[in-house]
């Protein structure tokens, strides 16, 4: 009898054995141990070290990125991590043309995003952003102007009519502007969004992001059939009908538009060169406007059938989301450090002041703003402190080799942007704010892949042109109506892991109006 049970255990033993070697031996495991990084328990790997509260999970990998620089492995259960933040390291990633494959992660939000742009590869990835680029030429750009100045106009008179200068949640100030601005400069939409539909659409976004990174946490639930018997499945079909609902009305209604009017606008718009303006009524005007990026989708489709009605949501979701979510958490982070830094905040305010200077209104051209250089380093250096993207991962199916180690195929490789932008060794005093660093004198000789709040290389952001305009534009209004004055300070922010970089409670500011302070 115990002899059995002595050979049954032998068996199970080596059994697991087995399928330990399996995993984590050969090349591929020799190959990843080489890299530094925490002891990785049999089978599970390092998953229990990051089964934390959310609110401490951002600490845990800061503080195991600082531990192991430049570079560290995990592994989860079956498959390696590396994580990279050195620049020379982040350079071979990003550049590369092989290793383009977003990693597992990305396909948690396929349900909402479908692949689109950001999350698709391949033939499809070449062809869709083929089809976008056009889209966000700078001479669509210059045509937005007037929306983001007529976004911005309305954000301050709103301010200024509620009489409190204290905003208790900025980011949801903020929220409203970028989900306005996006739906009317890339889809074409001529109404702000209905209050009730940006908090529901808002409060969907947010829920999405919990659910992804609660199942990207826990391997257990990466399969499809064991996540859709959990509670959180529920949450996701009940936030994706809201999330989906939102984006099938702003397509509908331009589908319609185009429709009425006999399709007359879209004749070789993206093609042969055809019309690409189309006129619209607005109070008592008629207004002309350029066609969007929503309008070349439309006229793709029933040009050249080379995106369905699918393929079309499929970008309008992922622009919607990240056109908005992204510029908003910048927005907010630009507010706070300048607020935070009163000299710095005067600086950028005369800069602005001149460029509105003798205008009779309040709009300003494209030349203007590009001609505001210091309100460009101040949100460069914003962006480097709080980069909205904090966060990249690509599955690599074959070996990279970076500066030190071989990483070989088969494995998981994340670039961690805010930890690469405060790294002491390219940024001195890295937690100090200053907009100086961005000077030409400055950057040069800095290592160019130090500072990629864009991402870099083929997979970079195609809106990056269209973010930093909308920025700029934004900022230099309010620099012109309020001084900002800090109640909370953004070295007190505790972050939460989500798909774009993300505060835990709700940021307070004070705008106090020029007006009542001359």
């Amino acid at each position: 009898m115990l002899s059995s049970i002595a050979l049954f255990l032998t068996l199970i033993g080596g059994l697991l054995y087995g399928l330990h070697y399996l995993v984590r031996g050969g090349r591929r495991g020799e190959l990843i141990d080489k890299i530094p990084g925490p002891y990785a328990w049999p089978f599970v790997g390092n998953v229990f070290k990051f089964l934390v509260p959310l609110e401490e999970f951002w600490n845990v990998g800061h503080r195991m990125n600082w531990e192991y620089y430049p570079i560290n492995r995990i592994w989860s259960i079956d498959v390696p991590h590396v994580n990279l933040y050195h620049p020379d390291d982040v350079e071979a990633i990003l550049t590369s043309v092989t290793h383009i494959k977003k990693s597992v992660f990305y396909r948690f939000i396929h349900p909402w995003l479908g692949t689109g742009l950001l999350t698709s590869e391949g033939r499809k990835w070449h062809t869709r952003r083929r089809i976008l680029t056009s889209g966000f030429h700078f001479n669509i750009l210059q045509q937005f102007m007037g929306i983001f100045n007529e976004q911005s106009e309305k954000l301050v008179r709103s301010l200024c009519l509620e009489g409190d200068e204290v905003v208790d949640d900025l980011v949801h100030l903020l929220h409203k502007y970028t989900l306005n601005s996006i739906c009317e400069t890339a889809m074409g939409a001529t109404s702000d969004v209905n209050g009730q539909v940006l908090n529901e659409y808002r409060s969907c976004v947010s829920e999405m992001g919990d659910i992804t990174l609660y199942r990207m946490l826990r391997p257990w639930l990466h399969s499809d059939w064991i996540f859709k018997i959990t509670r959180r499945f529920k949450d996701q079909v009940r936030a994706l009908k809201v999330l989906h609902g939102f984006s099938t009305n702003v397509i509908n209604e331009r589908k319609r538009y185009h429709d009425d009017s006999g399709g007359r606008f879209l004749q070789g718009f993206g093609g042969d060169g055809g019309p690409d303006t189309y006129s619209f009524k607005h109070g008592n005007f008629i207004r002309k406007r350029r066609l969007t990026m929503l309008d070349l989708l439309i006229s793709v489709s029933r040009r050249e059938g080379s995106i369905n009605d699918e393929g079309i949501r499929e970008e309008v979701d992922t622009f919607i989301f990240e056109g908005h979510d992204t510029t908003a958490m910048a927005l907010c982070f630009t507010l706070m450090l300048l607020a935070e830094n009163k000299q710095i905040q005067d600086e950028a305010r005369v800069e602005v002041d001149k460029a509105f200077e003798g205008k009779e209104d309040t709009k300003l051209s494209t030349r203007e703003v590009q001609g505001l250089a210091y309100l460009e380093r101040c949100i460069k250096e914003s962006l480097r402190l709080f980069p909205s993207v904090p966060f990249v991962s690509r599955h690599i199916s074959e070996d990279l080799q970076l500066k030190n180690y071989l990483v070989p195929g088969g494995t998981i490789v994340n670039v961690h942007i805010y930890d690469l932008h405060r790294d002491p060794n390219f940024w001195p005093d890295p937690s100090v704010f200053n907009p100086d660093r961005f000077l030409p004198d400055q950057a040069q000789g800095r290592h160019p892949f130090a500072f990629v709040p864009f991402s870099a290389g083929p997979r970079n952001c195609i809106g990056q042109k269209f973010a930093m305009l909308e920025l700029k534009v934004l900022m230099a209004h309010f620099l012109h109506n309020f001084y900002f004055e800090p109640l909370d300070f953004s070295s007190d922010v505790q972050i939460l892991p989500d798909l774009v970089l993300r505060p835990s409670k709700p940021i307070r500011m004070k705008f106090v109006p020029r007006s009542q302070s001359n």
